[in-house]
């Protein structure tokens, strides 16, 4: 048996819809060469089908794991920034782990690595040695399996909120579907669905051009309106 090694990343932190899933693995340094064989690296580069087959295979190596989904009234009723929300909920995750590892791999978030593991590592309630670096989802296996789980929780969670809400896209702001569907859905009903995240500047731009779009419809309906009067 060899050191443990953990890895910890998160999928979703930028779409307007859906949870932002963070995922953490403890797998044996004698291991990861299995991991290695069954083709896990970073989860962007896979493709949906493939990421969903490696998902059990993945657990099967592990000696732990946690997946925490936030969902976006969690992540709007934050009280900090982005960066401080997920130290917060990464120190959370790797606390919730039974078997405690000896390295941790940090995917970091924050603009200077060394800081944002230092967050982390004065907050956790066991002593291991932190590696936090940018891209660790690419660099380091551990990180590579943990940002497959993360991300195949996310798309499962994104295929059942299509089953309610019909074509929704990816989530991301970016997305033209997305974009699509929010308009509609605003359109329609007047507000924006529970499962999108209020706190996002994209959304109140939607709904401000969405306000200003039924605003000059009244205005012109009322100007018919005045033009009938006056025509009788």
């Amino acid at each position: 048996m060899g050191r443990k090694l953990a890895g910890i990343d998160e999928a979703g932190r930028g779409p307007v819809i859906g949870p932002m899933v963070i995922s953490a693995v403890v797998v044996d340094e004698e291991n990861v060469p299995k991991l290695e064989e069954l083709g896990v690296k970073d989860s962007k580069r896979l493709t949906p089908k493939r990421r969903e087959r490696l998902f059990d295979e993945i657990i099967k190596l592990l000696d732990d794991y946690v997946i925490l989904e936030l969902w976006p009234e969690e992540i709007d009723s934050r009280g900090g920034t982005l960066n401080e929300f997920e130290v917060e909920n990464f120190v959370k995750v790797l606390n919730s782990l039974k078997v405690r590892p000896d390295v941790v791999y940090i995917d970091a978030a924050d603009v200077k690595e060394a800081r944002f593991g230092e967050d982390i590592r004065k907050r956790l309630n066991f002593e291991a040695e932190i590696v936090a670096e940018h891209k660790a989802d690419d660099k380091f296996v551990p990180v590579s399996a943990a940002s497959i789980l993360a991300k195949v929780t996310r798309d499962r969670a994104i295929e059942k909120l299509k089953e309610e809400y019909g074509e929704i896209g990816s989530g991301y702001p970016s997305d033209p579907r997305t974009r699509a569907f929010l308009e509609n859905y605003y359109r329609e009903h007047g507000e924006f669905p529970p499962i999108v995240r209020r706190s996002w500047k994209t959304l109140r731009k939607i709904e401000e051009k969405l306000r200003a779009e039924i605003e000059a419809k009244k205005a012109k309906k009322k100007g018919q309106v005045s033009l009938d009067e006056f025509l009788k």
